[in-house]
């Protein structure tokens, strides 16, 4: 298999200030080149020192990617630059006082400006011998890296201005309000507060620049314009150390993208316990970049489902709806996807940190609607133990105890809220057969820790597409018969 390299554009966020553009302009790499020394001890919220060089520093020394600056600018018109260059668009330059005109144009304009720089890359790419090669020009493509307002230029370009642009390979987005920006107190950002383009978070003018004009059509929708399966958004959990907006957006976001507001809809996602910016930010984040390049780069795309058959109430709950009282029980999921070996998660939403998945018993028990709990990518270059022959990871389980509202009252005895149904990690250990075909064992901390040693009932679905089934299953009430299923595809292969 042939892991495909193209050249990667990073498209930075907004820029409220003055000062914050000329800082931005300032920066060669606009934010794309910050690292961080300080990671969140998960427990305790203690900060341990953890050394990520930046998504840059980490693309030149994993994939060898390069910049493409030589002598004060970017590399000159005339001159072929690597297939492996990083270019950063800098669109906050027209609106700098000190680097032109101090006016700021329109969103679409933006996305326009990210169109004409394809453009020049496409011609830079693609000319041999003084000559654009149409044979070239058909296999040019571009991955797009966004933060923030960075991945609604993006969409403005793909749902626009250049709909369904078949120049972008993948694009992965970083803390992008896909829904808007919602406030505590005003909710939606109001459409006349059009104090420099803020009014692009507001939903109504959204849906201008995205050409999302029915308004049964969410405005996170990619709106069949762009592939959703080659979107990644990366959603943000921790709040609390954002410090610019955490009052006015509260706990469910990532400090000031609500977590209900931050992905494409339809897209893989993964949930990360990072802030939108700063210290502990999630474009500065390990988490971010292993999941970018797992994205970009990876061969193996896992989709995690829990299918829920049953979940036993406690016996006096039981006993009442037997009698007919109606009992309602929302109940909450927690999922923590790591790879072996790393001290970082691939993925994580859990109940402390507010971003647990919720679950309403009529819809997913009743209604036999699968729980999607998480959709990873993995590659075998990026193993943290390369010496071993199969991908190793781990899934950390957990389903809790809600609060029982019975027909009439609540019932607030015999168990304790923000107990655990059921609770357990997960060891996987995915590899290929002698004919090719991909296998999974797995393995139960509770029994078996840090170890695999049975093989998941496995189903192909199409052309070396797998399904993997693991039952859970606790029988003591309260308790849950549910079956853990793991769909693995291939990814990236040409």
């Amino acid at each position: 298999m042939k892991r495909p390299f193209y050249p990667i554009i990073y498209i930075r966020g907004y820029a409220m200030t003055e000062s914050a553009v000329e800082d931005t302009v300032a920066d060669p790499y606009m934010g794309f080149n910050l690292g961080s020394t300080k990671l969140r001890q998960l427990v305790t919220r203690e900060t341990v020192r953890h050394i990520f060089e930046s998504p840059l520093v980490r693309l030149m020394k994993d994939e060898q990617y390069s910049d493409i600056y030589e002598h004060g600018s970017e590399i000159p018109s005339g001159k072929r630059p690597q297939d492996k260059a990083v270019w950063i668009y800098r669109y906050y330059e027209p609106v700098s006082k000190s680097l032109g005109s101090g006016e700021r144009p329109e969103i679409e304009d933006y996305a326009k400006g990210l169109k004409a720089l394809i453009d020049d890359l496409e011609v830079r790419y693609c000319t041999r011998k003084g000559a654009v090669d149409p044979a070239l020009q058909k296999d040019f493509r571009v991955y797009l890296v966004a933060h923030s307002m960075g991945g609604l230029i993006c969409r403005c370009l793909l749902q626009n201005i250049s709909p369904g642009d078949a120049r972008v390979d993948k694009v992965f987005t970083y803390a992008t309000p896909h829904g808007g920006i919602d406030l505590r107190v005003l909710g939606n950002v109001p459409d006349f507060l059009q104090l420099n383009n803020s009014e692009n978070f507001n939903e109504k003018r959204m849906r201008q620049y995205l050409k999302i004009s029915n308004t049964k059509v969410p405005v996170n929708s990619l709106d069949n314009k762009f592939p959703a399966d080659r979107f990644f958004s990366l959603v943000g959990t921790n709040h609390r150390d954002y410090n610019l907006a955490k009052w006015a957006i509260g706990p469910m976001s990532d400090g000031l993208v609500q977590i209900k507001n931050a992905y494409a809809a339809g897209s893989p996602r993964a949930f990360v316990h990072r802030s939108h910016s700063g210290h502990y930010g999630i474009v500065n984040s390990e988490e971010g970049y292993q999941n970018l390049r797992r994205f970009f780069f990876g061969n193996v795309r896992i989709d995690v489902y829990l299918d829920i058959a049953e979940i036993m109430l406690p016996e006096k709950v039981q006993k009442k709806k037997d009698k007919g009282k109606q009992v309602k029980a929302p109940y909450h999921v927690e999922v923590i996807g790591r790879v072996r070996g790393a001290r970082w998660d691939l993925h994580r939403r859990t109940m402390s940190e507010e971003s647990a998945i919720f679950v309403d018993y009529d819809e997913k028990v009743r209604g036999g609607k699968a729980v999607q709990l998480a959709s990873v990518f993995l590659t075998n270059e990026a193993k943290v133990t390369p010496q071993r022959a199969t991908l190793g990871f781990g899934i950390d389980l957990g389903i809790l105890v809600p609060e029982y509202e019975v027909e009439g009252g609540w019932f607030n005895s015999d168990h304790y809220d923000g107990g655990y149904l059921f609770r357990d990690k997960v060891n996987l250990e995915a590899g290929r057969d002698g004919n090719g075909a991909w296998k999974l064992k797995y393995g139960f901390d509770s029994r078996t820790p840090n170890l695999t040693s049975e093989e998941a009932d496995a189903t192909e679905l199409a052309g070396h597409v797998y399904s993997f089934t693991i039952p859970i299953k606790q029988d003591s009430r309260p308790g849950i018969d549910a079956t853990l299923r793991i769909v693995s595809s291939p990814w990236n292969q040409k």
